[in-house]
């Protein structure tokens, strides 16, 4: 039988990965370009991006696909795209808090439309991340799992009875919008102390922002130039893994909101295996045992209830796009066809 190829696409708001896999998840050529638009602060600072429109977008996204396609010898049968935000079951960008002018845009569509009628999947970035540990990673052999991707913002995906999880419209998982403290910062999805304020990229800004005004980050201040407000979470990062009693201070205060926005889904979803990925990873993993520890303090009935493992995801940051690749590959739940 001849080998399966499709092309996975993460977007994300500072750049487009793309990459060619075959039917085991093996990569087979691989793509990286800047997303359009101005470029954003890193993931643990917590910038984002204004992409400069739609169309630029699409085109970007045509262009990975095309050029990847290229290096294949093998016929494309179709392409999956993962997006950060609201994506429903038609493929189209509803909202994307952290992709300014990306809400509204009809990526199914318009990308099936460029490459000539080629079967066009779009879901969204978490959940296919999801789909790819639970298929080559982390979750493999569980039927009931959640991953948390830890970047610029919070997202999430569900396998609940051994099917992913996408709800009524396909926005199952936008977990780093509930709200942990109604009082608490502005997000840029409106409201105000969503979990991700406190547990994402920005998150480990913010907090390491207040930090250093309170004359706690000494080391980190001197990362960042002297200046308090210069601080970003890779100085965070960086002092904390030379030993900075400081830096691990905020990294264990990150580590707690994240615990307790773990617990809250684990009372939920009650899953097996809690993965947690994105470019936040190898920071969170300095802390890993004090996150354990306070989701053990947090979860209700705790001694009760069997361990809930809490993993770090095996595939990094191609993760989005080899899953985007399996859920493209999956069915015609979200086939676009163009005249």
């Amino acid at each position: 039988m001849a080998r399966q190829v499709t092309i996975g696409i993460d977007l994300g708001g500072t750049k487009v990965l793309g990459l060619a896999v075959d039917d085991e998840g093996v990569v087979l050529a691989e793509l990286r370009v800047p997303t359009p638009g101005r470029p954003s602060p890193s993931a643990s600072d917590g910038g984002v991006t204004d992409v400069g429109g739609p169309e630029p977008v699409i085109d970007v996204l045509a262009a990975v696909t095309r050029q990847l396609r290229d290096t294949v010898d093998t016929e494309v049968a179709s392409v999956g795209v993962g997006a950060p935000g609201l994506v429903d079951n038609t493929g189209v960008l509803r909202f994307a808090p952290n992709l300014p002018r990306g809400s509204g845009l009809d990526i199914a569509a318009g990308l099936s439309e460029r490459l000539g009628g080629l079967r066009t999947v779009v879901d969204n970035d978490a959940t296919c991340a999801t789909v790819a540990e639970w298929a080559f990673g982390a979750a493999v052999g569980v039927t009931d799992a959640v991953m948390v991707t830890l970047g610029t913002g919070i997202g999430g995906g569900i396998v609940a009875g051994g099917n992913v999880v996408r709800g009524a419209s396909g926005f199952a998982g936008e977990i780093g919008h509930m709200v942990v403290d109604p009082t608490g910062p502005p997000c840029p999805c409106g409201k105000r102390g969503c979990w991700e304020r406190f547990a994402s990229g920005s998150g480990l800004g913010r907090l390491a922002r207040e930090a250093a005004r309170a004359g706690r980050l000494s080391e980190v201040v001197n990362l960042a130039g002297g200046d308090p407000e210069s601080v970003r979470g890779e100085h965070v990062t960086v002092a904390a893994t030379a030993g900075d009693p400081g830096a691990l201070a905020v990294l264990g205060e990150l580590g707690w909101w994240l615990a307790l926005g773990l617990s809250n889904l684990a009372l939920a979803l009650d899953p097996a295996v809690m993965v947690y990925g994105g470019g936040l990873v190898g920071t969170v993993s300095l802390v890993h045992d004090k996150v354990h520890t306070a989701f053990d303090e947090l979860l209700e009935g705790r001694p009760y209830r069997p361990e809930v493992r809490i993993l770090a995801a095996q595939l990094g940051e191609r993760a989005g796009a080899i899953g985007a690749a399996l859920v493209a590959r999956a069915g015609d739940r979200y086939r676009v066809d163009v005249a």
